[in-house]
């Protein structure tokens, strides 16, 4: 009965940190829509403030014990910092200059564009059931921007941007962990205060530091508490993934992101009133075909690699 008791607290524990998952990745989207949207602060100043308000968490985590730091050499991290900067920046740029379904929708683009960069870059095979399930994630997109009422041609520049490097710094991250025999928290926690060091350098020569509209600007008590929110709730959503690929598997938490995707298209177009027309719906559902039969062929692929390494003598 004892052994039965901690399988059922095991799997309340993982149900609650899926439940939480779920919740701050929600509410990062939302939240910094809404500052962009009720407070105009200024994008790189944000993703400044959540790089800062990450690193000092992770400092604390260290602390408590809940990973152990690995001395890595900083010109090893160099171009990751600074990939690591462009991919929050631009992404930050394309839910501000989107609505949430074209900003989450572009997001699904990464999948096609890391394959091409493993295939071009890192001669990297791919299956043709792989390969041809990138064409309805490529049209969905295609189809739901093109019939976008509230399209943006900036959005859509700053969404491609975001999409390449995002897609070179996720491929960059794999390397460098299985380069240096790190985790992903040791490496964000030299990563991050990098990119703080390199946006605040960048910061003054793109945005205004003090004054109207700057970081350091008179903004309201609301606005402050809003962008320390959101650092924190940003810092959460880093730990959260960390904490569910440890205690359950990869694969698991990318099926949930299947269900986030879902819930965070439905509450941008009911929360900032989107409007959404049946050609944009159709792009919806291919894109998240689309996604579904890459992750499915993907998952039997890998399990069959399992398969055959098992039976070998």
């Amino acid at each position: 009965m004892a052994s039965l008791a901690e399988r059922v607290r095991g799997h309340g524990r993982i149900a609650a940190g899926l439940v939480f998952n779920l919740l701050v990745s929600i509410c990062i989207v939302f939240l910094n829509k809404w500052i962009y949207v009720h407070h105009g602060f200024p994008n790189m100043s944000l993703t400044l403030v959540h790089f800062v308000v990450t690193w000092l968490g992770l400092y604390i985590c260290q602390k408590l014990d809940i990973f152990a730091p690995k001395s890595l050499p900083p010109s090893k991290l160099l171009l990751l910092a600074l990939s690591f900067c462009g991919f929050v920046v631009f992404t930050n740029l394309s839910l501000q200059n989107n609505t949430i379904g074209t900003y989450q929708l572009a997001k699904a683009m990464t999948t096609p564009v890391i394959i091409a960069v493993q295939t071009v870059c890192y001669q990297k095979r791919f299956s043709t059931r792989i390969r041809l399930t990138l064409i309805p994630i490529t049209l969905g997109v295609i189809l739901n921007s093109y019939y976008d009422v509230k399209f943006n041609f900036l959005g859509v520049v700053f969404a491609a941007l975001g999409v390449l490097v995002t897609s070179l710094y996720q491929v960059w991250v794999g390397a460098k962990q299985h380069e240096l025999q790190v985790n992903s928290m040791q490496l964000l926690y030299y990563q991050a205060p990098m990119s703080s060091a390199m946006l605040l350098v960048a910061v003054p020569f793109f945005e205004p530091v003090f004054g109207e509209g700057g970081i350091f600007g008179p903004w309201s008590v609301s606005a402050v508490l809003m962008v320390l929110l959101s650092g924190v709730i940003a810092f959460m959503v880093n730990l959260s993934i960390y904490w569910i690929i440890g205690n359950t598997s990869p694969v698991t938490y990318n099926m949930f992101g299947h269900f986030k995707f879902c819930i965070t298209l439905c509450g941008g177009y009911v929360l900032f009133k989107d409007p959404l027309s049946v050609n944009q719906g159709l792009g919806i559902v291919c894109t998240l075909f689309g996604i579904l039969a890459y992750t499915h062929f993907k998952l039997s692929e890998q399990e069959g690699s399992k398969s055959k390494l098992v039976q070998r003598p």
